[in-house]
């Protein structure tokens, strides 16, 4: 569930999603078909080019009728100084996917923590479960694959799974200090281990969860490798958060491995579900959002192989 609804009527009838580049963005997509769908004929919601320099300027001169954006990075975190407040979610997390047009101000909210709840929950993995048939308790051992904003939404959602001490790989660990700060705000004893080769191969061994935050292509030259030694020992279900290009070869050797894959197309259109609740207060249905992304995703492949 989206944590600490807002409080005051959402009446702007104008949305959109912000970002540097955005052109590549499927919120257009999901979130017109949430308001089709839902018989909100008034309302807009566009892509708009918005770099972090630029941000604040255009939040100030933002002008009427404007309900609320989605951000991407690097401006999920570049708006925080901007809000009269954010929830205590997205306070812990450090990082605000969803700002909101409040009375007194613009509020911040995150509703990719929920994206990636509800999409292991897809896969099988929910809250309060135990981590495989025969397991007892919810205690469950994860991997975090990667170290940026994503990674600290990844930790909230893998606490709320019950893995309190997840492994996290970072390509730098002397930039990991909003993962970190991230991680005891949220009480998560993470252990920060090197992008290598073979200390992520030891790690996925005694995995039961797998999130990758990594860009398309960048764990390729070892995905095979991985996948195997994940699956030797358990069969650890992957979040890779990648949409497109789908699958990611990742992915890909994941499921050869007999392992169980969810895809960054769920946690997109769950964080979306939630984004539009927060902007109209009234919940879309799932399926219509999921059939309109897959309908835009399977054109744009068309388009990349005419």
């Amino acid at each position: 569930m989206i944590d600490e609804v807002p409080r005051y009527p959402r009446s702007g009838y104008r949305a959109a999603v912000l970002g540097h580049p955005i052109a590549h963005s499927l919120s257009p997509v999901l979130h017109r078909s949430a308001y089709q769908a839902l018989g909100l004929a008034d309302r807009t919601y566009d892509a708009l080019d918005v770099d972090e320099q630029g941000l604040a300027e255009f939040l100030a001169g933002r002008g009427e009728g404007w309900a609320g954006w989605s951000l991407t990075m690097p401006l999920k975190r570049a708006v925080r100084p901007l809000l009269v407040r954010e929830t205590d979610l997205a306070r812990a997390v450090g990082a605000v996917n969803t700002v909101l047009v409040a009375p007194d101000g613009l509020e911040g909210f995150n509703t990719d923590v929920h994206g990636i709840v509800a999409a292991f929950g897809e896969g099988g993995i929910s809250a309060g479960a135990g981590a495989g048939a025969g397991a007892a308790g919810p205690s469950r051992n994860a991997v975090v694959l990667g170290g940026g904003a994503t990674a600290a939404s990844a930790l909230a959602a893998l606490a709320e799974l019950g893995c309190a001490e997840p492994v996290v790989h970072v390509r730098s660990a002397a930039r990991s200090a909003d993962l970190r700060e991230a991680a005891a705000r949220l009480g998560v004893r993470v252990r920060l281990e090197p992008f290598e080769a073979a200390a992520v191969a030891d790690s996925l061994r005694g995995a039961d969860l797998v999130v990758s935050t990594l860009p398309a292509g960048v764990a390729d030259e070892l995905a095979d490798s991985w996948a195997t030694e994940a699956a030797a020992v358990r069969r650890p279900t992957l979040l890779d958060v990648v949409y497109d290009p789908w699958p990611t070869r990742l992915a890909r050797a994941w499921s050869a491995a007999g392992a169980p894959v969810v895809g960054g197309f769920v946690m997109l259109v769950h964080q979306a579900h939630g984004q539009v609740y927060l902007m109209t207060g009234r919940r879309p249905p799932v399926d219509e959002m999921r059939a309109a992304g897959e309908a835009e995703l399977r054109r744009r492949r068309s388009a990349r192989s005419a």
